[in-house]
């Protein structure tokens, strides 16, 4: 038998997590055919087998953290003699395979899919079962292309569970009430129907542990403060609509983002306190001289944050390139590592969900996010007195309050909306 280590997989990485196993114990396995996918820091790898062999054991399960060098499947060679597959460790999820069909978890006898896969596969009366996955799991993407061509028919059974949540209803059946006024028999009396109690579980692991990580290590460690503005965003969307024709003539399809991501950089510029990092160890402030701009992206494994690097050196038609080659990348799992990290202030928006008003946790170690929220059309008042329709929008700044103090914080979002607000000194300033 042969020890099948997990390999340096980066620079600076140190663990990762095992997320899942692409082959079993019985399973042959070819020279540099993906063996199992690994998580270090946001990015997820799949690392191949160095051989020809046969996994002989898994050491190390899935949702177990494992030191790099540190074994983690032991595999016998091709061409040894095959001894019978060990069985998976007891903390193994339990996932099989099955041709031609997504995989089951026989834990918890469910096909494997992600939350937002199968309230849409409800929604649409779709067996989880009958649909092709990618990579042993079923994304929302799957049961969308399978709905295109779906057609309804008779269910096939399936152990899939009811969903989690129901709730139990009243029957809409009048009471019985005999004429006497006396209550009504026990098998007279309208029977409510049980509600199934059973819960969903989904195993905490993977990128939604990376995030909740993340996000405390954020929490309590910065010190958030938010600081929100209203702007006027009249001529920014006069000046897109403009600019969207010839933009598409390029092949880009152009929303407000590259404008605000233009805008952010000229403040990170007058005021490089926003784009810094704290090192506490060496009782230290780094001001960053690069503008590498985070867009945070909601995919079905999470919030994640794509980078833009060296924004500042990119037109604006580039800006918005990027902007959907790296949010693509993360949303279909293919962003790589320096993809993912890296980045010196984060944007986060949540497009034509918008909101008013949000408090964005900080992307520790950066000390600033901006949250942008919906464009709406309301009445406002003209420099003559007069009452228009505009178009206004909150920008909200989440800071660390250790290095930006508030008048900083405030100072840097009121540029951020002089360049919204009037865009041509977006175009003076070379965007």
């Amino acid at each position: 038998m042969s020890e099948f280590k997990l390999p340096a997989i980066g620079e600076g990485v140190v663990e990762g997590e095992i997320v899942r196993w692409l082959k079993q114990p019985g399973d042959r396995v070819a020279v540099n055919e993906p063996l199992v996918e690994v998580m270090t820091d946001k990015a997820t790898v799949e690392i191949p087998s160095p051989v020809d062999a046969v996994v002989e054991s898994i050491v190390a399960a899935e949702g177990v953290i494992a030191p790099v060098g540190s074994v983690i499947a032991m595999l016998t060679l091709a061409g040894a003699a095959a001894r019978p597959a060990a069985p998976p460790p007891a903390a193994a999820s339990g996932v099989v395979h099955t041709a031609g069909a997504a995989p089951v978890d026989e834990s918890r006898g469910k096909v494997l899919a992600t939350p937002a896969a199968r309230v849409l596969a409800r929604e649409s009366g779709i067996d989880l079962s009958a649909v092709p996955g990618e990579r042993g799991r079923i994304t929302k993407a799957h049961v969308e292309l399978a709905r295109a061509s779906y057609e309804p028919g008779p269910a096939a059974p399936r152990h899939e569970s009811p969903p989690a949540r129901v709730e139990a209803r009243p029957s809409t059946m009048p009471t019985q009430v005999p004429a006497n006024g006396q209550s009504a028999p026990a098998a007279l009396r309208p029977v409510r129907e049980a509600a199934s109690t059973a819960d969903e579980t989904i195993p905490f692991r993977g990128m939604r542990r990376r995030i909740a990580e993340g996000m405390v290590k954020s929490y309590t460690t910065a010190v958030h403060y938010t600081y929100v503005e209203q702007i006027d965003v009249t001529k920014l969307v006069a000046l897109r609509e403009q600019a969207k024709a010839a933009a598409a003539a390029e092949g880009v399809q152009l929303s407000y983002l590259p404008f605000i991501v233009k805008a952010v950089i000229r403040a990170l510029k007058k005021f490089p306190i926003v784009n810094a990092e704290l090192d506490e160890p060496n009782a230290r402030i780094i001001l960053k001289k690069r503008y590498s701009i985070g867009i945070a992206t909601a995919t079905d494994q999470g919030l994640m944050v794509p980078v833009v690097h060296d924004a500042d050196r990119l037109s604006l038609l580039d800006t918005a390139i990027e902007i959907a080659r790296v949010s693509e990348a993360a949303r279909t799992g293919k962003a790589s590592r320096e993809e993912l990290t890296g980045s010196t202030f984060t944007i986060t928006s949540l497009g034509q969900i918008g909101g008013v008003l949000a408090t964005p946790i900080l992307n520790y170690p950066e000390v600033g996010i901006l949250g942008v929220h919906a464009i709406r059309k309301v009445p406002v008042v003209d420099d003559n007195d007069n009452i228009v329709i505009g178009r206004l929008m909150n920008l909200s700044v989440s800071l660390d309050h250790r290095v930006v103090d508030g008048f900083e914080g405030a100072s840097f979002l009121q540029e951020v909306r002089r360049y919204l607000e009037d865009p041509t000194l977006l175009l003076l300033s070379g965007i």
